[in-house]
């Protein structure tokens, strides 16, 4: 009897050793762990019951989306590269210029009724870089505003009618401020990576970050006059306080502001950290002018950056159901941002939207959707620093009171950071 055992155990044991030795791992790096954590093991747990010949590893993840291309950059010099990466949609460009990612147009192409699972070509266009596709949208947001409807009705508001204007929310602002010194009139999430919350006021009114051929600031012109403007008055008009991203976040889930304007990628967290607490109702962006105005699509896309060509071929099979209707519909599930794939959004997704209209007022500005941009050069990175620092001098107080003068200082300093002459590669 003992003998049997031993024997169906070594068999057991040699199965198991065959199946790891026929797995191919792809080691697979995102950004945001609070975020993201929780939606990727779940993408991989289901993705393990579907390709089981394929194991993904889940590498410590990036805080933000400049460390994750920082570290991608430094990665790719010392052969330490993960075989997928989730960078921000705007740093495709900066990796394709340094030959990182793999060309995905040929496992498109091979892909049989792709369309039918969802993927199309806005999708393609989002990771396009130099005529080519680099890169899949995995998670996409828009601004929206967040709002506290209990908030909202001891001010005198109504929760029925909210503003859609700049001038409506400052004022209604001003009203929440008043009931007390502990409360926030409104915050707005100005530090968001990439610029992110300085590009949706420009693009709202039309405008855009540089000229034609990427040569001279262009957000100088009355759009960016009137983004800058709109940031100054949340601190005069609206009393705006001090805080950082992770801070308004905190301070409008525990009932304390009355108006947050940020990505939609906050409210599953945001929701769940209000607890009951409050009524939250979400709102359209406002001040978006037709037909010209737009605004940036954040979020993340997916790349390959394995360089054997097996592992190549399994990380685009890990890509695919990231980015297919399964994996899209578990990532709105578990965040709140949008899925760009049209059979989740279509099919798997509506009863969702459905329950949670909250979730849905992102998806209603998907016709203004245009790409977050990424400055050129070995500056693009520096570029968004340097405006940061702009707008802090506005949000801390110090040149709260000079938007004008803080826009002309922004303009030479970002101007002196171009490249004298911009590349092929755009």
């Amino acid at each position: 009897m003992l003998r049997n055992w031993m024997v169906a155990a070594a068999f057991s044991l040699a199965a198991g050793v065959a199946h790891a030795q026929t797995q191919t791992e792809v080691v697979l790096q995102y950004p945001y762990p609070e975020l993201f954590t929780e939606t990727h093991k779940q993408i991989a747990a289901e993705f393990a019951k579907m390709r089981p010949e394929i194991k993904v590893t889940l590498r410590a993840p990036y805080e933000s989306y400049e460390e994750g291309t920082q570290k991608i950059l430094r990665e790719s010099v010392t052969n330490q590269l993960p075989d997928v990466t989730f960078q921000g949609l705007n740093r495709v460009r900066v990796l394709v210029d340094k030959n990182i990612p793999a060309e995905l147009d040929g496992y498109i192409a091979a892909e049989k009724d792709f369309d039918k699972q969802g993927f199309h070509q806005a999708m393609y266009d989002i990771g396009t870089a130099s005529g080519k596709v680099y890169a899949l949208p995995f998670a996409i947001s828009l601004p929206i505003v967040y709002v506290n409807l209990d908030l909202v009705k001891q001010a005198g508001g109504d929760p029925n009618n909210l503003p859609t204007s700049w001038d409506g929310l400052i004022d209604l602002a001003k009203k929440i401020k008043a009931l007390g010194p502990e409360t926030n009139g409104i915050t707005y999430a100005w530090d968001i990576t990439g610029n992110w919350l300085w590009q949706a006021p420009v693009f709202s009114r039309g405008g855009s970050m540089l000229n034609a051929d990427e040569t001279r600031v262009a957000f100088d012109g009355p759009e960016g006059q009137f983004a800058m403007k709109q940031i100054a008055r949340l601190v005069t008009e609206g009393g705006m306080p001090n805080l950082d991203q992770p801070s308004m976040r905190a301070t409008f889930a525990a009932g304390k502001t009355g108006i947050h304007i940020t990505s939609t990628s906050d409210l599953n967290k945001t929701t769940q950290m209000i607890a009951g607490k409050f009524a939250l109702k979400t709102h359209t962006f406002p001040d978006v002018v037709t037909p010209n105005g737009r605004l940036p699509a954040g979020g993340n896309v997916v790349l390959i950056t394995a360089k054997d060509k097996a592992k190549r071929d399994a990380a685009w099979e890990v890509v695919k159901f990231w980015t297919g209707p399964k994996g899209a519909a578990i990532m709105a599930e578990t965040t709140g941002y949008m899925p760009p794939n049209k059979l989740a959004n279509d099919v798997y997704l509506t009863d969702f939207y459905a329950k949670n209209p909250n979730n849905y007022t992102a998806v209603s500005q998907l016709a203004l959707l245009t790409k977050w941009y990424a400055f050129p050069g070995d500056n693009g990175l520096k570029i968004t620093d340097v405006i940061k620092d702009h707008l802090n001098s506005i949000v801390n107080g110090a040149r709260a009171k000079e938007p004008e003068a803080v826009l002309a200082d922004m303009t030479k300093d970002v101007q002196k950071l171009l490249p004298k002459s911009v590349g092929a590669a755009r």
